[in-house]
């Protein structure tokens, strides 16, 4: 399997043994309760695995960027309530712990049984203890499990060299990788490594900036590259058309050429929108009624932004993936969070939908767009993390899978 050579849940003996797993519980939230637990039953076959194997089980994650220490409204309750209704038959405690291995945190694990779970608090509650990875923090969360053993299974962190996704691994005996993590690596892992050709991967989103390197990487690794979402304008700007008022990064023009002229090089396909959906501004709020026209992507008038693909660029990006074995996509075609901005995407999504190809989904607002239009059941496989598997289909080492034990 490309990339994993790892030490997995399957590989250890827990009876009887307190066993850390870092989750990644950060989920939706409006007004206190959960918008999409998604990433609840994500966790749950490694949690299962653990509690039937008679482990201790203490969970932890992240949620939000708390930015002034503890908040009510970042507080992982509403998913201790989740989990005790999706594990009806296992005892489930939540540590209300802002220091989050305080003595709260110290009591409820102390009382714990074989197959007990023990959810603690937001682990940003620690502020730059946890981000810069602090040893004193890594320490107290190794203690609280008596520095037994620790399962990573937060993919959507483990791009983050924290204190819960990777101090915390030099204070304990045993480390592995969970289920989650080894599916997240194996899809991944594959389509970047070992692809079924014809290999499409499809990008879009806001921001050139965030995915550089990850157009260079796959530029190598597929046959071709789509381009839509926000980032798209840059590379029209770049290839001498008029874009507007649309949103632009003028200090990555000459890297998109650059990017150009080696798709050209390298015998591979740029597929660039040719008509987009115009407005005279950018929704506000995001899903109000907006006035619309489409016009050629590169011949936007001057007062207008474009933010979607139009019904030729839909229909241009689809027959690409007709076509296709493989195809990754990370990053929405415009701002599908408004009806009538998301019609780019719905087709992207429904083009996926309808091939045979391995389809996977990199997360964030591309998985929250498929997720949104009942596309789900139709995709390969859906990431859990936008960052991490941006991060993986770039070719970087991930520092959460790093720390974890070969076998």
């Amino acid at each position: 399997m490309a990339g994993l050579n790892k030490v997995t849940v399957d590989d250890i003996n827990v009876k009887g043994k307190f066993v850390l797993v870092r989750c990644d519980f950060n989920v939706p939230l409006k007004d206190g309760v959960i918008t999409n637990d998604n990433r609840i039953q994500a966790a749950l076959p490694t949690i299962k695995k653990l509690i039937s194997d008679g482990g201790k089980v203490v969970l932890c994650s992240h949620l939000g960027k708390p930015k002034n220490g503890p908040e009510d409204k970042f507080s992982l309750a509403p998913v201790a309530k989740r989990l005790a209704e999706v594990l009806p038959e296992t005892k489930v405690t939540f540590a209300k712990d802002d220091k989050v291995t305080g003595d709260i945190a110290k009591k409820a694990v102390a009382e714990m049984n074989d197959g007990d779970i023990v959810l603690l608090e937001n682990t940003r509650f620690r502020g730059a203890e946890e981000t810069k990875n602090g040893e004193e923090f890594s320490k107290e969360l190794a203690d609280l499990v008596n520095g037994e053993v620790f399962v990573m299974d937060a993919f959507g962190s483990a791009h983050r060299a924290h204190a819960s996704t990777a101090g915390v691994t030099k204070f304990v005996k045993e480390t592995a990788v969970g289920y989650l993590m080894q599916k997240e690596i194996k899809y991944l892992g594959n389509a970047v490594e070992v692809p079924v050709r014809p290999f499409v991967a499809i990008l879009g989103g806001a921001k050139v900036a965030d995915k550089l390197n990850v157009i260079s990487n796959l530029l190598e690794k597929c046959d071709t590259l789509i381009i839509g979402g926000g980032m798209a304008y840059t590379f029209l700007k770049a290839n001498g058309g008029s874009i507007g008022t649309s949103l632009v990064d003028d200090e990555k023009l000459e890297y998109c050429k650059e990017m150009l002229a080696k798709a050209e090089k390298l015998g591979k396909k740029i597929l660039l929108p040719v008509d987009s959906v115009v407005a005279d501004s950018f929704p506000n709020p995001i899903d109000a009624e907006i006035a619309v026209e489409t016009v050629d992507s590169d011949k936007i008038p001057a007062d207008k932004m474009g933010l979607d693909i139009g019904e030729k660029t839909q229909a241009l990006f689809a027959d690409a993936v007709k076509t296709a074995k493989t195809v990754v996509w990370n990053g929405p075609m415009g701002v599908f969070e408004n009806p009538v901005l998301a019609k780019g995407t719905i087709a992207v999504a429904k083009a996926l939908a309808e091939t045979d190809a391995t389809t996977i989904i990199g997360g964030g607002d591309s998985a929250a767009a498929v997720m949104q239009l009942g596309f789900a059941d139709k995709m390969s496989h859906i990431s859990t993390g936008g960052g991490a598997s941006l991060e993986y289909l770039e070719g970087k080492v991930l520092p959460g899978v790093a720390v974890i034990a070969e076998k």
